[in-house]
């Protein structure tokens, strides 16, 4: 099986603002199962597709997680739904054991043919979210800047995240820890992913041009 090493650069903002959109509609999936014992692990964003990342509640390590590559566009040239991604994944998913057409971050990667995979339906976990997210975390003409536009579960206590900056000609991807001076850490994050000196290569990451490693800050 392959391994793919085809480097995300220069994603326009279309593309950016799009895959902010579909991780925000998603996040919820990090606890709630997507079906049975199948959660979101990660978004990784990518030129013209997200691959929606899964596996079992805990797990981290590469070879435990699928991810599937989704395209922004569908057969009409039209931008495919936050909604019609969780549907699409989650047939998938239902379906069993996937067979890949490569891997990435030693993770399979399975591309989605959206045109022959029916979605499934909203269950009522997502009528749930559906509501509480309208009434608690309402749309506004704002989004939020950087946008997030992936993230990537690494560890128990570790999580990367793709961040989308003006000054990068790429998302920059930022290793944060879940403990310790969180709270000071988000405030400062957007200052602190525009310091070019913290920029770094990582060469086993195709989804982000620059890395910076914030896991000890």
């Amino acid at each position: 099986m392959p391994e793919l090493d085809q480097r995300v650069s220069g994603l326009c903002g279309e593309t950016v603002e799009q895959q902010a959109y579909i991780t925000r509609f998603l996040l919820d999936y990090t606890a709630v199962p997507l079906v049975g014992g199948t959660f979101l692990r990660g978004v990784l964003p990518t030129r013209d597709a997200v691959r929606i990342v899964t596996g079992t509640g805990d797990a981290v390590a590469p070879n435990a997680l699928v991810a599937y590559e989704v395209p922004l566009v569908d057969d009409e040239d039209e931008p495919v739904t936050a909604p019609l991604v969780l549907g699409w994944t989650r047939t998938l998913t239902a379906d069993g054991p996937p067979h890949p057409d490569a891997s990435v971050m030693g993770m399979a990667l399975v591309r989605v043919d959206t045109s022959v995979v029916e979605p499934a339906p909203p269950t009522s976990s997502d009528r749930v979210l559906r509501v509480l997210r309208t009434l608690a975390w309402p749309f506004t003409e704002s989004p939020p800047s950087p946008p997030l536009c992936g993230f990537l579960l690494t560890g128990q206590d570790s999580m990367r995240l793709y961040i989308a900056v003006e000054e990068a000609d790429g998302p920059v991807a930022v290793d944060v820890r879940l403990t310790g001076a969180l709270t000071a850490l988000l405030a400062a994050l957007p200052t602190l992913v525009r310091e070019k000196e913290r920029w770094t290569t990582d060469g086993t990451d195709p989804h982000c041009a620059h890395a910076v490693d914030l896991t000890t800050w």
